[in-house]
C-alpha cells in the first residue's frame, strides 16, 4: 500500500485501528480489551460477563480520577464500541441463544499490539532475527531449486556439516548458547507466538466475510437454484485453495499431530526451566501457547462449517415450498436491510408503548372450584369418516450425518478406500440432494482434517463422475435426478 495523502486521510476517517488510537477514550478501551481478551486469549465473551468486568474497571477508574470520569454505563460503552462507526468489538448472537456475545476485531488487536510495541524493552535482540531471515531464504532457495545436481550438492554440504558437528560432540566439544543468545531467541519466540494468535482473528474475519457474502447472495438470488449452488461451491473452493487457505490448512495439519504437540510441550518445559529465560519472567500462558493456537484454530474451523449448514438449510426443497410465502417476506426484509446497511435511518423509526406492571390483589382471585367429572360409561365412541392425509405429519427431511458416517466407515472396513459413486451404488441415496450435500460436507471435513467427523477424504478435480438417484416431482411423479461432481475418495 502506498502511503499517499488521500489514502492516509481515508484510513484516519474509517479504519477502526486509527479511530481507536485517536479516540479520547483510547486508554480505557485499549487497557480493558487487552486485559480481558488479548492477555488471557479469550475469543468470545458474553455480554453479561463483559459488562460486569467493565463496570468494575469503571468503578476503579472513578475512584482514582473522580466521579466525572467516564460518566456512561458499561452497557452504553459496549454498544458504542461495537457500533458500525467504531468497529472495535464484534457483537453477535450464537445459534439457539438470545444473549449477545462479543469478540475482538482484528483492527483493534493491531492497535493494541502497536501500543504494546511502544513500551521500552530492557533487551532488544537482533541475532535471532537475522538467523531467521537467513533460514527463510535458505528454505525458499532449496524448495524452488529444480536442478537435481544442485539439490544433491546442498544436501551433501549439510550432511558434511552435521557429521563434523557430531565428531566435535563425540570429542567432548559441546558448544552452548550463552545467556544473551538464549534471551534473544526466546524473545523472538514470544513475539512470533503473539503475532500468530493475532493472525488467527484476521483469518477468522476473512472467512466470516465470505460467509456474509454467501448469505447476501442467497437473500438476493432470483435465478435457478443450480446456478446459485455452482457459484457458492466455486467461492468455497476458492477460499480453500487460496494462499491463506492453504497456509491455514498446512498449519492445522502440523499442529493436530499428537507427536508435534508432545514435542512442543517438552521443548517449552525445557526452555522455560533455563535460568536465563526465567530471569526474563515470561508470561505464564507461554507454557501452554500451543493449546491457545488450537483453540484459536477451532474457532476458524467452526466459522467455515457455517457455510455448509447454510447450504443444507437452503436445499430442503419441501420446507422451502411449504414456507414459500414466509421465505418471500424474509427475502424482502433482508433485501431492504442490506440496502439500508450503509445509510442508517435518522429520527424516530417507530414508537413502542410504555410497559406497565399488571397488579393483581390476592383477594381478587376466585376460590377453587372442583371440576365436574363426566361419566362416559353410557357413551359409544364413533370413528369419524373424514379423509385426512396423515402422511404430511411425517413429511420432513432430516439428514442423519451419524448414519452417513457409519456407512462410510463400514465400507472402509472392507477396503482401504472407496469413491463416493461406488458408495452410493452400494447404498443409494434415500433423501435426495440434501443427503448428497451431507456426504460432500463429510468429505470436506475429512479433507480439512476435522477429527470430529471421523473420516478422511480426497477430492480429485481432474475426474468428473455422475451421481444418480430417484426422486419425486412436484406432482408426485417418479423422476431420476443426476448431479456431476469431482471424484470424492474416502480413505482410512
Amino acid at each position: 500500500m502506498s502511503l499517499q495523502h488521500s489514502t492516509l486521510v481515508t484510513l484516519r476517517n474509517r479504519h477502526p485501528a486509527w479511530l481507536l488510537l485517536a479516540s479520547p477514550h483510547a486508554p480505557l478501551v485499549a487497557s480493558f480489551l487487552h486485559r480481558v481478551f488479548v492477555a488471557p486469549n479469550v475469543r468470545v465473551m458474553s455480554e453479561e460477563d463483559l459488562a460486569e468486568a467493565l463496570e468494575d474497571e469503571l468503578f476503579a477508574l472513578r475512584e482514582q480520577l473522580g466521579s466525572e470520569a467516564y460518566p456512561k454505563g458499561a452497557q452504553a460503552y459496549l454498544s458504542d464500541w461495537a457500533s458500525t462507526d467504531k468497529g472495535w468489538l464484534r457483537k453477535f448472537y450464537k445459534p439457539g441463544t438470545d444473549e449477545a456475545q462479543f469478540d475482538l476485531t482484528p483492527a483493534t488487536e493491531k492497535a493494541i499490539s502497536w501500543l504494546v510495541s511502544l513500551t521500552e524493552r530492557a533487551f532488544v535482540g537482533t541475532e535471532s532475527r537475522l538467523l531467521t531471515l537467513f533460514a527463510l531464504l535458505e528454505q525458499i532457495g532449496a524448495g524452488t531449486e529444480v536442478d537435481p545436481a544442485k539439490r544433491l550438492e546442498d544436501l551433501q554440504k549439510k550432511r558434511d556439516e552435521i557429521d563434523a558437528e557430531i565428531a566435535r560432540v563425540r570429542a567432548g566439544e559441546v558448544p552452548l548458547l550463552d545467556d544473551t543468545a538464549v534471551k534473544d531467541r526466546f524473545q523472538q519466540f514470544q513475539q512470533l507466538a503473539r503475532e500468530l494468535l493475532a493472525d488467527f482473528r484476521e483469518v477468522e474475519h476473512n472467512f466470516r466475510l465470505l460467509d456474509r457474502k454467501v448469505r447476501e447472495k442467497i437473500a438476493l438470488w432470483e435465478g435457478a437454484k443450480g446456478a446459485l449452488l455452482d457459484e457458492i461451491m466455486g467461492e468455497r473452493d476458492a477460499i480453500g485453495d487460496s494462499d491463506q487457505g492453504r497456509s491455514f490448512r498446512a498449519f492445522w495439519d502440523f499442529l493436530m499431530s499428537s507427536r508435534r504437540q508432545e514435542e512442543l510441550s517438552e521443548r517449552l518445559d525445557q526452555v522455560l526451566a533455563l535460568p536465563a529465560v526465567a530471569a526474563l519472567k515470561p508470561e505464564p500462558r507461554t507454557r501452554r501457547v500451543h493449546h491457545d493456537w488450537l483453540e484459536a484454530g477451532e474457532h476458524a474451523q467452526r466459522t467455515v462449517a457455517q457455510l455448509s449448514q447454510q447450504l443444507r438449510r437452503f436445499l430442503d426443497d419441501r420446507a422451502f415450498l411449504e414456507n414459500r410465502r414466509i421465505v418471500d417476506l424474509l427475502h424482502g426484509i433482508e433485501s431492504k436491510a442490506l440496502a439500508m446497511r450503509g445509510a442508517a435511518p435518522t429520527g424516530v423509526v417507530m414508537h413502542i408503548d410504555a410497559m406497565g406492571a399488571e397488579v393483581e390483589l390476592p383477594l381478587e382471585r376466585p376460590l377453587f372450584t372442583p371440576g365436574v367429572k363426566p361419566r362416559l360409561a353410557d357413551l359409544a365412541l364413533v370413528a369419524g369418516d373424514a379423509d385426512i392425509d396423515t402422511a404430511r405429519l411425517f413429511d420432513q427431511i432430516v439428514v442423519d450425518k451419524a448414519r452417513l458416517r457409519t456407512t462410510v466407515q463400514r465400507a472402509l472396513r472392507k477396503q482401504p478406500q472407496i469413491t463416493l459413486r461406488e458408495l452410493l451404488d452400494a447404498s443409494p441415496l434415500k433423501q435426495g440432494l440434501a443427503e448428497l450435500v451431507a456426504y460432500l460436507e463429510l468429505a470436506h471435513a475429512g479433507q480439512a482434517g476435522d477429527a470430529l467427523e471421523g473420516v478422511r477424504a480426497v477430492v480429485d478435480d481432474s475426474v468428473e463422475e455422475p451421481v444418480r438417484w430417484h426422486a419425486r416431482s412436484a406432482d408426485e411423479q417418479p423422476v431420476e435426478r443426476e448431479a456431476r461432481l469431482p471424484r470424492v475418495i474416502f480413505t482410512r
